[in-house]
């Protein structure tokens, strides 16, 4: 059973073989792009959920 290091060996590997090396660059950045607008939707919506709880009370 491979440990931690070889599966992302193994990740990496199948990624390559899926996308092409040129393309891993690029699906990097989509990926970073959307968690960052992810994170601020996170932000956001517990910003709200904050207001209206102060509203309520």
């Amino acid at each position: 059973m491979p440990g931690g290091s070889e599966w992302i060996i193994v990740i990496v590997a199948a990624g390559v073989l899926l996308f092409g090396a040129k393309k891993i660059p690029e699906l990097a950045k989509t990926f970073g792009k959307a968690k960052g607008e992810y994170k601020k939707g996170e932000i956001e919506a517990d910003k709200e959920l904050k207001e209206f709880k102060e509203s309520k009370d």
